[in-house]
């Protein structure tokens, strides 16, 4: 799941303040599931915008909607006749749903009112951990399915650095050593003699390292 987090209101104002009509999407997906994207922010923020714009004299019109994606074209177009209405619109999907609106309106100002920061899962009430990097080259069948390039702070693949201290990560005492859970798991399934094995170089042009990726399904091309 994507994980962001709202911007400022300062910030989303200054972002805004020159435009007097505005589109606040949400969506449905992965920005709902973290509470910073769905419908019900998309109200809140709206409301909050048009309070302080009308406090400081500058009342704006704000058009709500929650789409149920960003990041798909038959999604986005759907906001068309909504878009033709005001000056910008202010997404509140992941870095991806504010491009694919922006590429597929050229001509409106598309502006992002959250920050997009990982990859992760719930691990509790209010709480989101990174698990993955995205790198595109998946080891996760040699590390006990705990991934290192995401979960160790140094993205070590041979093991754990000299600060490892009691299952800890030396950066903080409540940061867990990846290579000491990678170690419990992999001695659970009775596969410690596999962590002698030293890791090859990893293969980093699959992650961004090489530029923007691409992913082509032929099968699922008309």
């Amino acid at each position: 799941m994507i994980i962001a987090d709202q911007k400022p209101l300062a910030e989303i104002r200054r972002i805004t303040s020159r435009f007097q009509k505005l589109l606040v999407v949400g969506c449905q997906e992965c920005v709902t599931v973290c509470c910073v994207g769905g419908a019900k922010e998309v109200a809140v923020l709206s409301s909050a915008l048009r309070m302080a714009e009308q406090i400081d004299g500058n009342p704006k019109e704000i058009v709500e909607f929650t789409s149920v994606r960003q990041c798909d074209p038959e999604y986005v177009l759907d906001l068309a006749d909504k878009i033709a209405r005001v000056d910008a619109v202010l997404s509140m999907a992941c870095g991806v749903g504010v491009q694919t609106i922006a590429e597929h309106f050229p001509s409106v100002h598309v502006l992002p009112a959250l920050n997009t920061t990982s990859f992760g899962r719930n691990t509790g009430p209010g709480v989101w951990v990174e698990t993955c990097a995205g790198c595109g080259n998946c080891i996760l069948a040699e590390t006990g399915g705990i991934c290192p390039v995401a979960r160790c702070s140094k993205s070590l693949l041979n093991g754990p650095c000299g600060g490892s201290h009691k299952g800890l990560c030396e950066i903080s005492d409540d940061v867990p050593c990846a290579w000491a859970q990678i170690y419990e798991r992999m001695s659970r399934l009775e596969m410690l003699a596999a962590m002698e094995q030293i890791a090859p170089p990893k293969d980093w042009s699959t992650a961004l390292d090489g530029g923007p990726r691409r992913r082509v399904r032929e099968d699922m091309q008309l």
